[in-house]
């Protein structure tokens, strides 16, 4: 019980001084001042090349060896970069980074080298050679010595920045602590006191709800528990297909072939909060039914107080996923593989 005196003075302490150091980190160490796709690459390489002469349990999360595939597939992708998209974004941001932090800022005086984010931003995404996905191999394989040889315009930039940007990184990452261990105290004190009839908070572990297909009334009308694939065009029809009520192309054009009985969405009582996006939802025998994306309005009470009377998790029916799979993005071995579990080539 002890620890948890003062446990809401601690937070309280630690959001202070992260919102006072919000701004420059979301500019910096999130990236909204520089937001194009190769500034993620630059900076990425900059840092694996920093990152990997440190012990393991010692670099950024996102450069340790359990990272390192998804971290490769991600940087070598051939996924297009195009120039002139690429410094809209960067000259936008780069406007938004003076904007915020001034232009007399020393980080910013040196980011724009005397010239206008604009100007700026044409020069390094021109000048950089990090669209080349052989150039980004070759900076990788080859470490700090050929990171730093490039002289990249674009990675000498992200250079520029790092050091503060690891500096806010530490400071919000030590306050984040901080503000979860204060957590953690206050719920344990809660545990003893009121007993363990009440739930524990989210903590990215295996959680488990239960809750029932089930429509509900809102405003005196009855919403029905699914909707369906007919659903999903006479919507778009009520709103002359205009945004954010229009089908892409496909759709329209495979709508013939589509069972447009097919279920598409349904709601049901279970107990979700951020995070649960992306959940499998199973029936009692185990089958894999749908996948939790989202609850309705009414639902966002759940946070601080659950009730099964009108709030509910929504989600994607696993046979519109199958349906749409074969007839409308032409992946029948994939949706033969989710059935069957086996690969078409493997099937028997």
């Amino acid at each position: 019980m002890k620890p948890a005196v003062g446990a809401i003075d601690r937070i309280a302490a630690a959001q202070k001084t992260i919102a006072e150091n919000a701004n420059r980190y979301n500019l910096l160490e999130a990236g909204l001042g520089f937001n194009c796709h190769q500034f993620g690459i630059a900076r990425t390489l900059l840092r694996a090349a920093a990152e990997r002469g440190k012990g393991n349990g010692e670099r950024l999360r996102e450069f340790r060896d359990s990272n390192k595939e998804s971290l490769e597939f991600s940087l070598f992708s051939e996924e297009p970069i195009y120039q002139d998209f690429e410094t809209l974004l960067l000259s936008d941001s780069l406007i938004y980074l003076a904007e915020q932090l001034g232009a007399a800022d020393p980080l910013v005086e040196q980011v724009l080298a005397g010239k206008s984010p604009r100007a700026r931003a044409a020069e390094l995404v021109q000048g950089t050679k990090v669209k080349d996905v052989a150039f980004r191999k070759k900076l990788y394989e080859g470490g700090q010595s050929a990171v730093d040889a490039a002289k990249d315009p674009l990675i000498e930039v992200a250079r520029l920045i790092d050091g503060e940007a690891r500096r806010l990184r530490k400071l919000m990452d030590g306050l984040n602590e901080t503000k979860d261990q204060a957590h953690f105290q206050i719920a344990k004190a809660r545990f003893v006191l009121e007993g363990t009839d009440k739930y524990p908070d989210a903590t990215f572990t295996l959680r488990l709800a239960y809750g029932q297909v089930k429509g509900y009334e809102e405003d005196g009308k009855q919403v029905p528990f699914q909707t369906t694939m007919a659903g999903l065009y006479e919507r778009a029809k009520e709103h002359n297909n205009k945004p954010p009520f229009d089908l892409p192309q496909r759709w329209i054009d495979r709508k013939e072939k589509l069972d447009l009985r097919t279920p598409f969405n349904f709601v049901s009582t279970a107990d979700i909060i951020g995070g649960n996006s992306g959940s499998p939802v199973v029936n009692k025998a185990g089958e894999f039914v749908g996948i939790i994306f989202d609850g309705n309005i009414q639902s966002l009470v759940a946070d601080l107080y659950y009730t099964d009377k009108i709030g509910r998790a929504v989600s994607v029916n696993s046979q519109a996923i199958i349906e749409a799979l074969n007839k409308v993005y032409d992946a029948q071995p994939l949706a033969t593989e989710l059935l069957t579990g086996k690969r078409p080539a493997d099937a028997k």
